[in-house]
């Protein structure tokens, strides 16, 4: 083994070209850009699914004694108050058991307070047609409403946004919904949870949040294993063979 290393050493020079190193760097860089991408990615979806199952062994907890909408994320939740049956909102793009629909969300006045909350007061199928809007009234006066709090994705693609006037919305956007109603929203949403009360007909499932860190971790350790291979075929194809220049006789 050791003569072959010292032939090999013998016969070749680690003589590197400028730009397939430069390429080889680029590329290093940007997998293992990628790869710390998804590794914090990974980390936070776990973060994220540890919360969710301590939040689910909390007791509920009344509004308003907290309004950290990261402490109280995947909390239940009780609250009463009053809903603003004229600013609900329909969330377009709900899908349910293969059917189209959409959320109904809904302003709460938080009772003796100034502050209001939007609750999701679950899921309606749309009409037959696109253009048939489902109506869906708020229960008026006082109500109770029990809940678990969560944050609405902050980043999101939104294809055809319609005017902020409109009762349709693309997506739950907090900040946008406050800036068109100018109420002074809580930073979070209770999604409503039975029983209700007065019973209605909307449908109400909120699933665990699907975390998917372990898909995560495996683009980490593909994109680590990309940098790595580069850099191996770089060493490896910068072994260039020398010729023997002694002279014979």
């Amino acid at each position: 083994m050791a003569d072959r290393v010292t032939r090999f050493l013998h016969t070749r020079r680690f003589r590197p070209s400028a730009l397939p190193t430069i390429a080889m760097l680029g590329f290093a860089l940007l997998a293992m850009a990628l790869g710390n991408w998804q590794r914090h990615r990974a980390m936070d979806k776990e973060a994220q699914a540890a919360a969710f199952a301590a939040a689910v062994r909390a007791p509920p907890v009344d509004l308003p004694a907290s309004i950290d909408a990261e402490a109280l994320r995947y909390r239940s939740v009780r609250v009463r108050g009053e809903y603003l049956a004229g600013q609900q909102l329909l969330i377009d793009n709900k899908v349910h058991g293969g059917r189209a629909g959409f959320d109904v969300v809904a302003p709460l006045r938080i009772a003796n307070s100034d502050r209001y909350v939007l609750v999701d007061r679950g899921w309606v199928a749309q009409g037959r047609r696109r253009t048939d809007i489902p109506e869906v009234s708020a229960p008026p006066g006082f109500v109770t409403v029990s809940g678990r709090a969560n944050i609405p994705p902050r980043r999101y693609l939104e294809l055809g946004a319609r005017a902020p006037a409109s009762k349709i919305w693309q997506t739950l956007d907090i900040g946008r919904i406050a800036a068109a109603s100018a109420l002074p929203l809580l930073p979070f949403v209770i999604e409503q949870t039975e029983p209700v009360q007065p019973p209605d007909s909307l449908l109400r499932e909120w699933p665990a949040p699907d975390v998917g860190a372990t898909q995560n971790w495996s683009y980490t350790l593909q994109w680590y294993s990309f940098a790595a291979l580069a850099i191996v075929l770089w060493l490896l194809l910068n072994w260039r063979r020398v010729e023997d220049r002694r002279g014979g006789g």
